[in-house]
């Protein structure tokens, strides 16, 4: 089958990361990502990644804290690079060529990110993983993958969760919520649904970029997404109004 998607952007958070241990970084889940990037990259679609670093410190909840917004937002970035440089090794190792790129620039762990070294590392079938978010402070990896995905070409953003899509209500704490294939920009930002935040969803939506919100957990979707197959809950543009 023909891949349906060229380009794709993947954005994991540092929770994932940790798998059940809850913090840190678990080797398992390092391999298991790596393995579904080459089942990506084997069907010849390039593969961008942007990883949070909330398994390692959460700029926000330090903040909360007492500790300066901007300072807790560049250790924040920091952990993101110690979370690239780790996916990197980890796909490496199963023979497929990656790239770092921060937006803080460390030479010796990684390349600074410049976005035409970022478009040839991709035509090069180089795996690009997005460090440090957008290098600033007061803005989430969300924002940055959707930056970064903008900013590359990216045809579609690949949102890893632990839930199968979009509910009109919380499904643990409401039975009758029921999941939202499609949805548009416009409804996540009016019902204020916790996606992405709003504004990496009016930069989505500015740019006409889909975003497909996936069950993150359950093994081979981002190849079924890949290949076209409806997996968990699509944001676009124009869509009808949702119900529930």
């Amino acid at each position: 089958m023909e891949p349906v998607y060229r380009r794709i952007l993947l954005k994991v958070s540092g929770e994932a990361l940790a798998g059940e241990q809850g913090y840190g970084i678990d080797p398992e889940v390092l391999v298991r990502i790596a393995e579904e990037v080459k089942d990506v990259t084997a069907l010849g679609t390039q593969v961008a990644i942007v990883i949070g670093g909330g398994n390692i410190f959460r700029g926000i909840a330090a903040s909360v804290g007492g500790m300066e917004r901007a300072t807790a937002d560049y250790m924040g970035m920091l952990a993101t690079v110690i979370n690239a440089l780790a996916l990197q090794d980890a796909i490496e190792k199963i023979g497929i060529p990656t790239r770092v790129l921060s937006a803080i620039e460390m030479r010796a762990v990684a390349e600074p990110y410049i976005r035409r070294r970022a478009m040839r590392h991709l035509e090069k079938s180089r795996v690009v993983i997005f460090a440090a978010g957008t290098g600033n402070p007061f803005f989430t990896t969300d924002t940055a993958a959707a930056l970064r995905a903008v900013e590359i070409g990216a045809e579609v953003i690949l949102k890893a969760t632990k839930v199968d899509g979009v509910y009109s209500a919380d499904p643990k704490k409401d039975k009758g919520a029921t999941r939202l294939p499609r949805l548009s920009y416009i409804e996540v930002l009016n019902r204020g649904l916790q996606i992405m935040d709003a504004t990496a969803i009016s930069l989505c939506m500015d740019n006409k970029l889909p975003i497909v919100i996936f069950d993150f957990t359950r093994r081979g979707n981002i190849k079924r997404i890949v290949l076209g197959e409806a997996v968990g809950s699509v944001v676009t543009g124009d869509n009808p109004p949702l119900r529930g």
